[in-house]
This record gives C-alpha cells, sequence and structure tokens, in this order.
C-alpha cells in the first residue's frame, strides 16, 4: 500500500549482491548461510583449517610471484616468497607446519619451473563482476590468461583430492568468472583451467555460451531463494532484539533448514548444529591434509 501511494509499484527490483562462494553456501545448507551472512551477533566459529592455510599460502605466493620483475621471477623467488608468507593456523604443532611449508615450497618451484615468466596474464587476483536482471555477482580469479583473441580462467587448486574436467565443467563459479571476465574485457572467454599444484595435472574444460548461460539462469533461481529468505529473516529480528540463535528454531529451520551429510564435518558452526553433528563426527582441523606427499 506504501509503494502503492509513494508510485513506487513500477519500480526495478534490487538486484541480489552476491559472490559464488555465498550462493554456493545456500546450496550446501541454509542454515550454515543463515550462521555465515545473517546471524548478528555471528555465532562463533571453529578453529581454522590447516588445508585453508596451505591453499592461502600457496595461492598468495604465486599471486606475489607474478608481480615481481620480470627479471626476478625464478623458482627460488617462488620458494623464499612461500617461506615468507607461510600461514601457520590449523596445524598440530610446529613440526607438522614446518613439513608442510617444505612441501608447499616444493609445489610453488616446481609450478614456476614449468611457467614462461614474460608470459605476463591479463589479471592476477582479479575481481571481476556484472549484473544481470537478478543479480550483481563479482568474483576473484587466480589468473586470468589471454591465448590468442581468447581469455582463459586458471583457478590453482592444493587439494588432496585428483581434479577432472567434470569438476571444471561443474563449477558455478568459475563459470560466473569467465561470463564475467567476458562481458568486462569485451574478448570471449571459454576456457576452464584447474591446475593442481600438488600432482601438476591441469584439468580442463571448454564451456559454451549456451553453457556459461545455464550456468547465470542457475546463479539467478539460488540468488531468487536467498532474496527470498533474507527478506523473511529481516522482517522476523528487530533491530536490537534477540539474535535467531535465541528464537523459538521452527520457523528458522523451515526457511533456513539443516542439510546434514558428509560435509557437516567440515562446518565451521558444527558446534552450533545438533543435526550435523550427528551426521559426522567434527574433524581435527589437520585432518584434510593427506598423509603422504
Amino acid at each position: 500500500m506504501a509503494a502503492e501511494q509513494l508510485g513506487l509499484e513500477g519500480m526495478p527490483k534490487r538486484l541480489y549482491p552476491c559472490t559464488p562462494s555465498r550462493l554456493n553456501t545456500w546450496l550446501d545448507c541454509p542454515r550454515r548461510y543463515r550462521m555465515t551472512y545473517l546471524d548478528r551477533p555471528k555465532p562463533e566459529k571453529g578453529p581454522p583449517w590447516a588445508h585453508n592455510s596451505v591453499g592461502a599460502s600457496v595461492h598468495n605466493a604465486l599471486a606475489a610471484w607474478w608481480r615481481l620483475p620480470l627479471e626476478d621471477r625464478t623458482t627460488e623467488a617462488a620458494g623464499r616468497l612461500l617461506q615468507r608468507g607461510w600461514l601457520t593456523d590449523g596445524f598440530r604443532d610446529a613440526a607438522q607446519s614446518a613439513e608442510w611449508r617444505h612441501r608447499a615450497q616444493e609445489m610453488v618451484e616446481r609450478y614456476t619451473s614449468g611457467l614462461d615468466p614474460a608470459d605476463e596474464p591479463i589479471g592476477v587476483e582479479r575481481t571481476v563482476s556484472m549484473k544481470t536482471h537478478v543479480i550483481t555477482v563479482q568474483g576473484r580469479i587466480d589468473r586470468l590468461d589471454r591465448r590468442g583473441d581468447e581469455l582463459v580462467v586458471v583457478d590453482y587448486k592444493t587439494g588432496r583430492r585428483p581434479l577432472t574436467s567434470d569438476d571444471a565443467r561443474s563449477s558455478l563459479a568459475l563459470a560466473l568468472y569467465a561470463a564475467a571476465a567476458w562481458r568486462m574485457m569485451r574478448a570471449p572467454c571459454r576456457l576452464i583451467e584447474l591446475h593442481h599444484l600438488p600432482t601438476g595435472e591441469v584439468a580442463v574444460w571448454e564451456h559454451t555460451e549456451d553453457s556459461l548461460d545455464r550456468h547465470l539462469r542457475r546463479a539467478e533461481q539460488i540468488a531468487e531463494e536467498c532474496g527470498e529468505a533474507e527478506e523473511w529473516y529481516r522482517e522476523q529480528i528487530a533491530p536490537g532484539g534477540p539474535a535467531a540463535s535465541d528464537r523459538p528454531h521452527a520457523a528458522f529451520d523451515e526457511r533456513f533448514p539443516p542439510r546434514p551429510g558428509g560435509l557437516c564435518a567440515w562446518c565451521d558452526y558444527s558446534r552450533h548444529c545438533p543435526e550435523g553433528r550427528q551426521a559426522a563426527s567434527p574433524r581435527q582441523p589437520w585432518s584434510a591434509l593427506p598423509d603422504e606427499p
């Protein structure tokens, strides 16, 4: 009624601002989405993960390597950057941290030994963004290359599991990055590459315009679900009133249901989720690190 009185009924709907991580969190578990993005004060998270420290240290070292002057881009420099920026959160003890620092140093030195230092990327840790009629989405690409007249999204991976072209094909985040880079740079961007540093393998997928458009429509559908749930949440939580965790759970669980499963073992908020703890026992912060190099 108020909107009609003010003559706002014809106003376009506000675009939903998001990142691929935000959308994927909703898909994984709406309850975790609520705790991550909506609850204030935010529930206390669990301890940091060692595998995240490894991944961030490697990503930071490779980004810094590309920012060096051309003549300084050596494999030894990559190793020094890794050593200098090593993150120690989540490891069992100093000995385990030192062991993984050495492994990670070998990873970046081996990887950079196969790169041409003069093959300058279009962007390193490059933020890209785009708008549709439903969403405004942005994210950060590890590396954006130019191959001929086309752009290539390069994503570094340090996890224990080998990757396949299906991982590149199905990634919502990488498809959104490619679509955004295409629009921003006005150059075709179809190719996705996952560079798995522990094995040196590269998983590749080449999108079509249609497949990128399907990912965009999927992102819009997820965003519409998120937006409706957030609007309901804002109506329920008055400023200065009790937090969601202090209110009856039934209504919140209907809008933000838990999705218990194997991923619950790795959830930062498992201590606040009885269903998650029942589905999977929480792991130690270093559990995702493989036992062997």
